[in-house]
């Protein structure tokens, strides 16, 4: 029996973790040492296994094929074969140029349609494109002196349509249909359908983005346990389910920037928010809030900032005093914008709206303009592909001493930052 809070005791309680594993395994197999063909042999060797289960005597509880661990691993070997056969076929679509699916190029037209409408707006061409793309994620008009200026200032993923802004969309509908009770099981379900409907159209309207996507799958696991079968839902499973079905249906996922940001910013937010919260005691509701979003930002730069140096070469130094101003503008800015594009002009109170858009828009503009010129707004790192593993390895140390207090994690983690010290000066 395994102690409880044991590494094999938390990912027992979670069963997403294990099959998103081994998916993964299969997926490097496949890129790495391209086994599509020779996968067969193991595929014929799990079909031994299985028939001997069928040939030997199942009264006889000690054979091997009744032991657990051995079904165990005749399910990862299936698990490593699909995700081979997967990686592999889709390798070979991506070889040969497709036009886009049908869904996608509706999507697309849709997207392309809204975003016109941002015509009507008194702005700035630029402003026009910033905010193109952090409501619908269409970045054609984007400039990358734009993307620079809100990568110093800390915010770039205001312009990368992901969880944050499914949560924001999410967040809104929920309060619009707060009325509506949740003792009826006809109005929880009408509630529950509304809502996916919202959060799923507007990933559609994203362009389906892959962070989009990933947060709707993760809300949609999220209401479906939690809204409609009445069960506690856990986070770090929800977040690898939609991480395993997303990889099943395009495992070259994997290695998109926007899908790896993403998911280890929100399993360091799940990870290290809570505990940083406790830090400091607030009970006052107005200072709760804003350092609630404080620790979210500090938790997810912490996650993200060796794959920013790894990616982009600099991560901000500025982000505290840029997220929780941007946050809060961009909190209603979307859902406000969003309201403008698809409500017609001729119903009352859109004039209104447009100027508040405008207005939201035009201090979202000034504050990333002021940030981005600071000197020392950033710094200038250049990660290799060793020492972003030995960095992630060093932090994971850190953090499980901080919960175990072992000398030995901490001398494990001192050892690594060695290690990566002597590479930078002496062997790179």
């Amino acid at each position: 029996m395994k102690k409880e809070g044991s590494v094999i005791g938390e990912i027992q309680k979670r069963p997403f973790i294990r099959p998103l594993f081994f998916w993964i395994i299969g997926i490097l197999l496949q890129v790495c040492f391209p086994l599509q063909q020779i996968s067969f042999f193991l595929l014929m060797m799990i079909t031994v296994a299985v028939l001997l289960s069928f040939f030997l005597s199942p009264k006889n509880e000690t054979l091997w094929f009744h032991n657990r661990w051995v079904w165990g691993v005749i399910i990862a070997l299936i698990l490593i074969f699909l995700s081979i056969q997967v990686t592999g076929l889709v390798e070979q679509r991506l070889r040969t140029p497709q036009e886009p699916g049908f869904l996608l190029r509706y999507a697309l037209d849709i997207q392309s349609q809204m975003v016109a409408k941002l015509g009507l707006l008194h702005l700035p061409d630029v402003d026009k494109s910033v905010l193109a793309t952090l409501t619908l994620n269409y970045r054609k008009a984007m400039d990358w002196g734009i993307f620079k200026q809100f990568s110093v200032s800390g915010v770039a993923h205001l312009l990368s349509v992901s969880g944050f802004h499914v949560a924001i969309v999410c967040a809104f509908v929920h309060f619009l249909l707060s009325f509506i009770s949740d003792k009826s099981v006809v109005l929880r379900w009408t509630k529950y359908l509304i809502t996916l409907f919202c959060v799923w159209s507007f990933a559609f309207l994203s362009g389906l983005a892959t962070a989009a996507v990933r947060a709707a799958v993760m809300l949609t696991i999220y209401l479906t346990g939690r809204g409609v079968l009445g069960r506690k839902a856990d986070s770090y499973n929800t977040l690898a389910g939609a991480a395993f079905c997303m990889l099943v249906y395009n495992p070259f996922y994997l290695f998109d920037i926007g899908f790896q940001l993403s998911y280890v910013a929100v399993f360091f937010i799940l990870y290290l928010q809570p505990r940083l919260n406790r830090l400091i005691e607030v009970r006052n509701p107005l200072i709760a809030n804003p350092w609630g979003v404080l620790t979210v930002t500090i938790a997810a730069q912490i996650g993200t900032c060796f794959l920013s140096f790894y990616y982009f070469g600099f991560s901000s130094m500025v982000f505290l005093f840029t997220n929780l101003a941007l946050s809060l503008i961009a909190t209603l800015l979307i859902p406000v914008t969003l309201i403008w594009m698809i409500t017609p002009d001729v119903v009352p109170g859109m004039d209104f709206l447009r100027l508040i858009v405008e207005t939201l828009t035009r201090c979202m503009m000034w504050i990333v303009d002021r940030f981005s010129v600071i000197p020392g707004a950033t710094i200038a790192l250049r990660f290799d592909f060793f020492t972003l593993l030995s960095s992630y390895l060093c932090l994971s140390f850190v953090l499980i001493y901080f919960r175990t207090r072992r000398y030995w994690v901490l001398i494990a983690s001192l050892v690594t930052l060695l290690l990566i010290l002597c590479w930078q000066l002496f062997i790179r």
